[in-house]
C-alpha cells in the first residue's frame, strides 16, 4: 500500500508505504548527481519534474518543479515508487551506515543540543516529510541542515526561528541563535 500526505512545503509530497523504505536512517538527494548509489532516487529523477528525493523509514518525499501540478503526476510517481518497493531491489546500493563519527560528541552542550533535536524536533519534522540534522555549534550559534520537504519550504524559516531556536535557547542557555545551512 502507498498513500500520499501533504507537507508544509507545497512543492513536496510525502509518499507513505506499508513497507520499510530505509531502515534506521534517512537519505537526502537534492539533485540527480547525489543519487548515484540510490536506484529508487535515480528512477524518480528520470521524471524531468522531480527536483529532489528524500527517504525516511517508511516514506519517500518527492519535491517537484513548479510547472507540474500534483494532480498530474501523483499517479505516475505512486506507480514508480510502489513498483520499485515491491520489486525487492534495495533503494540504496550501500545500505551500511555511512554516518560519520561526529566530532564534539563529548561536549555536553552539543550532546544536549543533539538530544533535543533527536527527541523533540526530528520526529515532528519527519511527519512533514523531512529531516533536520545537526552540523555544528560555535560561539552560541547552532547550524542545522534542512532536508527533504524542509529544504526550500516557505515555512521553514518560521519553524527554524520560532520553533527550533525558541526551544534550544530555552533549554540550552549556551545557544543564542540557530541558522540553516
Amino acid at each position: 500500500m502507498l498513500y500520499t500526505e501533504i507537507t508544509p512545503n507545497p512543492a513536496s509530497l510525502k509518499f507513505v508505504s506499508d513497507k520499510v523504505v530505509l531502515p534506521g536512517k534517512n537519505a537526502d538527494f537534492p539533485n540527480p548527481e547525489s543519487a548515484e548509489d540510490a536506484p529508487l532516487a535515480r528512477k524518480l529523477f528520470e521524471f524531468a519534474y522531480v527536483k529532489g528525493v528524500f527517504f525516511g523509514h517508511n516514506f519517500v518525499t518527492v519535491t517537484k518543479s513548479e510547472d507540474k501540478s500534483w494532480e498530474e503526476i501523483i499517479p505516475t510517481l505512486k506507480e514508480a515508487i510502489k513498483g520499485f518497493l515491491e520489486s525487492g531491489e534495495p533503494v540504496m546500493n550501500n545500505m551500511a551506515s555511512d554516518a560519520p563519527v561526529e566530532a564534539g560528541d563529548d561536549d555536553p552542550v552539543i550532546r544536549r543540543i543533539k538530544q533535543l533535536l533527536n527527541d523533540n524536533i526530528r520526529p515532528a519534522v519527519a511527519m512533514d516529510g523531512g529531516d533536520i540534522t545537526f552540523e555544528s555549534f560555535d560561539e552560541g550559534t547552532v547550524k542545522l541542515r534542512l532536508q527533504g520537504s524542509c529544504s526550500g519550504c516557505p515555512s521553514s524559516t518560521m519553524t527554524l526561528k520560532m520553533g527550533i531556536e525558541g526551544l534550544l535557547t530555552r533549554m540550552v542557555p549556551e545557544v543564542k541563535q540557530v541558522e540553516a545551512i
